[in-house]
């Protein structure tokens, strides 16, 4: 059970959203001071996710340095797009819109003779093809790249490494999806933004939680017991969570490891980056 902000009704998972707020806006205005950067670019989806990142962007260091990039394919909701172009409206940013359909239907043309393409493969592909946009959009405004996956996804690795979760800093990566959307209540996100079904639009009437079998409110709270509060599994199963279901969360983030980490470098030097080769994101300059 869960109430109108997806989130469990005993409040587990409940937020100050004044505090974090707060707390992202600082950490964007940080984060891109440190990186000198004039602008700050952002894959509008029109989901969720996207758009708690750009009003949250938008507060942290102005309408005016953010520029968020619409890049539909041929599976996109016409009602993503509009629900993206309403934000742009209501937050006054800079917006461009790159349809991504011609280089990923090349992509696919190309593959050797009488190859399928799952609508996964599909997917990856678009994220991919999106992730490189961004980051030439980025390169072109003098801009950096932010990242709008939520913990619940990273987590379980529902995400296209090198592609949507590539990134400079990411604002929101430690907030669960019910506390994105309770986020976003707080910030005045467009309601049918908060209130539709998360989809990745990989095809058409594709949702996060069909696809994944799960709904987010019952995936946070194990998320939150394995993870943050640490709980060997047969805990989390004796609290009454389905005993499939735990295992099948806890296999999903042990086999997604790889997602969170940078790639493994063989070490045959003194010191090597990575393990014993290690500085501050943005470290001084060397004497």
């Amino acid at each position: 059970m869960s109430d109108d902000t997806g989130r469990a009704p005993h409040d587990e998972l409940a937020i100050d959203p004044e505090m974090v707020a707060a707390m992202c806006r600082a950490f964007i205005s940080s984060h891109v001071a440190s990186t000198g950067a004039e602008r700050v670019v952002l894959g509008l989806s029109g989901g969720i996710d996207s758009a708690l990142v750009a009003y949250l962007t938008a507060a942290a260091i102005g309408a005016d340095r953010l520029t968020v990039v619409l890049m539909p394919t041929a599976s996109s909701s016409p009602s993503s797009k509009a629900d993206a172009e309403a934000i742009v409206s209501d937050l006054g940013c800079q917006s461009e819109l790159i349809s991504i359909e011609a280089p990923l239907a090349a992509l696919i043309a190309n593959l050797p003779a009488g190859e399928s393409v799952t609508p996964v493969r599909r997917g990856n592909m678009a994220a991919r093809l999106r992730m490189t946009t961004l980051y030439d959009r980025s390169a072109l405004h003098r801009g950096v790249v932010v990242g709008t996956g939520n913990k619940s996804e990273i987590l379980i690795g529902y995400s296209t490494i090198f592609g949507d979760a590539a990134s400079a800093f990411n604002p929101i990566g430690d907030l669960y999806k019910t506390q994105v959307r309770e986020l976003s209540r707080h910030l005045g996100v467009p309601t049918q933004i908060i209130e539709k079904a998360p989809s990745a639009d990989l095809w058409p009437g594709q949702t996060d939680e069909g696809e994944g079998g799960f709904d987010y409110p019952t995936l946070d709270r194990v998320l939150y017991r394995i993870v943050d509060r640490r709980l060997p599994l047969e805990d989390v199963i004796a609290e009454g969570f389905d005993r499939d279901f735990v295992e099948r969360v806890s296999e999903m983030i042990r086999r997604s490891e790889f997602k969170r980490q940078m790639p493994p470098i063989a070490k045959v030097g003194g010191r090597s980056s990575g393990s014993d080769y290690l500085y501050p994101r943005r470290r001084p300059k060397l004497d």
